[in-house]
């Protein structure tokens, strides 16, 4: 009974990794809707009520570009408002800056598919920014990937 190992051809490697994988610049959206770090909680809260996101970028506009600051979700006003109601109104005013993620995971735009999908996996994020040094280009979601992996299957099939 043999128990070799078989080495992956180059065919077999080009299948599960091409060269041409699509890359974060490729698929990201660069339509983001931005949060300045001024906006009150109240004003934060609406925005992403409006415009049926459950997060976003903090962003501090320099020129034409927008510097990142952090990310704020749902679950950081979740967190504020229901402590609000519950013990009532804070005494200092909370902002998107008092309450973003700083810091946030970010992936740069030449990042394929392969790499978002190991980063989406590993942690239980939903949206990355895309930056090229501290500038907001865009943001990738895990709906992005599942369909550039979805169409990237179809031509493998």
């Amino acid at each position: 009974m043999s128990n070799s190992f078989q080495e992956p051809s180059a065919k077999d490697t080009e299948a599960v990794h091409p060269k041409n994988a699509p890359t974060a610049k490729e698929i990201m959206n660069r339509h983001v809707h931005t949060i300045e770090p001024s906006m009150e909680l109240h004003d934060v809260t609406n925005f992403l009520l409006k415009h049926q996101i459950s997060n976003a970028p903090v962003v501090r506009r320099e020129n034409s570009r927008q510097v990142l600051l952090g990310f704020i979700s749902e679950a950081d006003c979740l967190e504020v408002l229901a402590s609000r109601v519950f013990y009532g109104e804070p005494s200092l005013p909370q902002t998107a800056e008092t309450m973003m993620k700083r810091h946030p995971v970010c992936v740069g735009p030449d990042e394929d598919v392969f790499t978002l999908t190991s980063i989406f996996m590993s942690h239980n994020y939903r949206h990355l920014p895309v930056v090229e040094g501290q500038h907001l280009l865009g943001i990738v979601s895990r709906r992005d990937v599942i369909r550039s992996l979805h169409q990237l299957s179809l031509i493998h099939i």
